[in-house]
């Protein structure tokens, strides 16, 4: 009578390894799956106005932070895995945002924003001028002429230290320098303070705190715009499965504290950014394709 309980309980012993193998996978490449849809419409579109690139920002220095708390810390390797996928999907993105930037812009000329140029130029609206300086993106439709005016002058560089375009540069190159800046100074510090148990603790705290700020970046942007055009909600909406999915993770597997608490925080978020897309109106049929 026990042999067939026997058998059972040995099957499910058997697939539980292949079982947490595949949860693993999906951990590692989750992450990056979101923005999938998002990457497909900035590229069928040919803009990226909708889409906050500090997003990747915040992703970035979250996922940066977080390996160098895996060195201090080593919790699993499946979660140190992710943060490597996370950070090449982020500039995937932004190499693609830059491209999509660049092709736009009428001259040959790299787009480098100079506000005095903008300032000068009596051929555009007053709306568009204050539009492209704040934004660094074609203006909106002119009241005089109805089209939407773009410029070609000179824009920002990283080394020109001008805090107002901070993450607004035209040059894929600038958004890699400052990683390696960023990261050289994370290796610097780690190293001198690792043996310190509350330095180690204090920076997993910030990778958590960053990364559960992820969403912030669109949902200010949203609501900034008083729209979610650009924003792909099969995106946020994977967010939400993703975000519930993972924090169920950490409980289980026991998880520093700090990663439970980042998904909740980003659950919270996502939620927020799915009311916005009812708030503002937009065809939420028509953007879930």
């Amino acid at each position: 009578m026990d042999a067939p309980v026997v058998a059972q309980e040995e099957a499910a012993a058997d697939s539980w390894p292949l079982l947490s193998w595949m949860a693993s996978c999906l951990m590692v490449f989750g992450g990056a799956l979101p923005y999938v849809p998002q990457y497909q419409d900035i590229r069928k579109s040919g803009h990226a106005d909708g889409f906050s690139t500090r997003v990747c920002l915040v992703l970035l220095v979250a996922n940066i932070l977080r390996i160098f708390f895996w060195i201090g810390k080593q919790f699993e390797l499946t979660l140190l895995l992710q943060s490597v996928v996370m950070i090449v999907t982020m500039f995937a993105i932004l190499h693609l945002c830059c491209e999509v930037q660049n092709t736009n812009r009428v001259s040959t000329r790299q787009h480098r924003l100079s506000v005095g140029d903008v300032s000068s130029s009596t051929a555009l609206c007053n709306k568009a001028i204050n539009h492209v300086q704040r934004f660094g993106t074609n203006g909106p439709r002119c009241a005089r002429c109805g089209t939407s005016h773009s410029l070609s002058v000179p824009g920002r560089h990283i080394r020109d230290l001008d805090f107002r375009y901070f993450w607004k540069w035209s040059a894929f190159e600038d958004y890699l320098l400052f990683c390696f800046g960023f990261t050289v100074l994370c290796a610097v510090v780690t190293l001198l303070l690792l043996d310190s148990p509350l330095f180690v603790e204090t920076l997993g705290s910030a990778a958590v705190m960053f990364e559960a700020m992820l969403g912030l970046p669109q949902l200010l942007q949203n609501f900034h715009n008083s729209s979610t055009k650009g924003m792909s909600v099969k995106m946020v909406l994977l967010w939400t499965a993703g975000d519930v999915f993972k924090t169920s993770y950490f409980v289980m597997n026991e998880s520093p504290s700090q990663f439970w608490v980042c998904g909740s925080v980003q659950i919270v978020i996502d939620v927020a950014i799915l009311l916005q897309v009812l708030l503002y109106g937009q065809d939420t049929r028509d953007k879930l394709g």
